[in-house]
């Protein structure tokens, strides 16, 4: 924004700690010149060494006010000089803290986030706002890092399907006798995971821009929904999926619910035990909130792979036993949506192996209820 050029506030101050101290200065004189008035009379008659009157009329109000007006002028003068320097002084002591934020918020608006203001002594309001102002430099320097890792996994995972589909038509144009239908087929494949993993990323993109219009949603029949359409899945890789719970009205939008309970169930059934696992998807209702826990059976997990599965394109690649892996960003998406619905999501390593997932979302309003009757 442009702004017509005016005072610096440490001119402002330095003026304002001035024309106070003149003001003060001034009142203070005017009082003791009103006091000295109250107790000295006009005239005075004038006494000569034998302490006899002379008969001569001395007049002591103009002679105090002869001495004292030049000698307040002084006064008043050395508190304008005083006020200026020690107010300039001053200012520049009390904005110093500003300066240094002011600093570091040109040098962030040139990209480097890695500085912090960091300003030293005990809490105070300038000390909250600089530790405030460091606090948002850490939060955007993790998301710009964030941001650039992911760009930068997107990219990786974009560019292999790409390079594959590249080595199978050169390996046609190279050798006519080789078997199209089997390049067609495997081109088929490369291209469906290279629209997954798009059509994943744009859900991702418009899951975190929270562009929905809020409705109830049914945890419970969005289960239903999910592991009907995942059941074929589950029964070719030996899965079993058990659901149980309540009705769970949730707040948010169904498609992008449905999409992940769909992603969690599709995780659960692809990351379990071969030809023997189980998956459990229950739902239940808390008092403000709505629960949909998905846990299944597997291998144990450590700690530190628990902590990195919901970051993009982690696929837990110690616990595949199958070509049905996904391209990396299901919990990352379930982890988006969950946010967006301003949930929480959960994920505890089950002591037996595997893993439970909890998402707890904000539970819809009830509607009003009535018979239906009129009465």
């Amino acid at each position: 924004m442009d702004r017509a050029p005016g005072l610096s506030v440490r001119l402002k101050l330095t003026l304002s700690y001035a024309g106070f101290l003149m003001v003060a200065g001034a009142l203070l004189l005017t009082a003791v010149w009103v006091f000295l008035l109250r107790y000295v009379p006009d005239r005075a008659m004038l006494i000569n060494p034998d302490d006899r009157p002379t008969g001569g009329v001395f007049p002591i109000r103009s002679v105090l006010l002869g001495v004292f007006a030049p000698r307040a002028f002084a006064v008043l003068a050395f508190l304008l000089v005083f006020g200026l320097v020690g107010g300039w002084l001053l200012a520049g002591r009390m904005l110093g803290p500003l300066t240094r934020i002011a600093d570091a918020t040109r040098l962030a608006s040139t990209g480097s986030l890695s500085h912090r203001v960091r300003l030293p002594g005990r809490n105070d309001e300038f000390r909250e706002l600089a530790d405030a102002f460091d606090t948002m430099l850490a939060r955007l320097e993790e998301h710009v890092a964030e941001q650039r890792r992911f760009a930068a996994n997107a990219s990786h995972e974009l560019r292999t399907p790409l390079a594959i589909s590249k080595s199978l038509i050169d390996v046609a144009r190279g050798d006519p006798a080789q078997d199209t239908v089997e390049i067609i087929e495997r081109l088929h494949t490369v291209n469906t995971r290279a629209i997954d993993l798009t059509e994943a990323l744009l859900l991702l993109s418009r899951a975190g821009q929270r562009s929905f219009t809020r409705e109830q949603a049914d945890l419970s029949l969005l289960a239903e929904e999910a592991t009907e359409t995942l059941l074929p899945l589950a029964e070719k890789l030996g899965v079993t999926i058990e659901t149980s719970g309540d009705i769970a009205p949730a707040d948010g939008s169904p498609a992008l619910l449905l999409q992940l309970t769909m992603n969690l169930l599709h995780n659960a059934i692809v990351h379990n035990l071969p030809g023997q696992g189980t998956v459990w998807v229950t739902t239940g209702v808390r008092p403000k909130t709505v629960v949909l826990t998905v846990e299944n059976t597997g291998e144990k997990l450590t700690p530190q792979l628990l902590s990195t599965l919901t970051a993009p394109f982690q696929r837990g690649t110690e616990r595949i036993r199958t070509d049905h892996e996904g391209v990396g960003l299901g919990l990352a998406i379930v982890n988006t949506i969950t946010q967006a619905h301003d949930g929480t999501l959960t994920l505890t390593a089950r002591s037996s192996g595997g893993i439970r997932v909890t998402v707890e979302l904000p539970r819809a309003p009830c509607p009003p209820t009535g018979d239906g009757s009129g009465n």
